[in-house]
């Protein structure tokens, strides 16, 4: 069965490179952000491990942990985190996934539940679908899916935005307009009343339709 927004993270217990984790129990009440990679020493996903590392402290502002997966061994993720820091800059400084048995590649329907062998003799080819980026809350639940080609690299700031969004609107009743930052103006959502909103969005709102009601970010008041 396909994975949806806001169905629950499978879990599973896999080998990292800083040792067995259990998914559910390492991400604790953290938010979190599994990214998976269909080879070790492979150039994008070189730059964008390297780019992660760079930005942990980003993720740490937000609670959220970071994990990647690659179908290889534990032991090739550790020879590549050499090159990333030689060409990158930054030292890989969170756990990788080795998903040799392509379990949780499979759990996360980025393979067909049929899918036959393990890591051994696979390419960057017959792993491009293992190019996907899941957000998830505290609550287990996938909050956000992005599928990318091999051939395009990840922009982690879009993530970080997304994150700021996910978690500014789960603990206000806003949404975020199309291309929004944080600290800019947001959307009430419109199951909330005008007569509520005067109470909890004192400052007022533009509203530039019934349904379409502007107001200033309200934790950045």
């Amino acid at each position: 069965m396909s994975l949806r927004i806001n169905d629950q993270a499978p879990d599973f217990t896999a080998m990292t490179t800083e040792g067995e984790i259990n998914f559910h129990e390492w991400l604790g009440d953290s938010w979190g952000v599994l990214f998976s990679h269909p080879k070790d020493f492979t150039p994008v996903c070189t730059t964008e491990l390297g780019q992660v590392a760079k930005l942990k402290s980003e993720f740490e502002k937000r609670n959220c942990k970071v994990i990647g997966l690659s179908v290889d061994p534990v032991d090739n993720h550790s020879a590549w985190a050499n090159d990333i820091e030689e060409t990158q800059g930054y030292a890989v400084n969170f756990p990788m996934i080795g998903d040799t048995d392509l379990h949780v590649s499979k759990l996360y329907n980025m393979f067909p539940a049929d899918e036959q062998g393990t890591a051994e003799g696979r390419t960057a080819l017959t792993n491009a679908t293992v190019r996907t980026v899941f957000i998830i809350g505290p609550d287990k639940n996938i909050k956000l899916m992005m599928v990318y080609p091999m051939t395009t690299g990840r922009n982690f700031d879009e993530i970080l935005r997304v994150i700021d969004s996910m978690q500014l609107t789960a603990g206000y009743k806003v949404a975020t307009p199309a291309n929004w930052k944080d600290g800019e103006d947001v959307i009430i959502v419109p199951a909330v009343t005008n007569e509520e909103a005067k109470d909890m969005f004192p400052q007022g709102w533009d509203e530039q339709k019934p349904y379409l009601r502007v107001t200033k970010q309200p934790n950045k008041l």
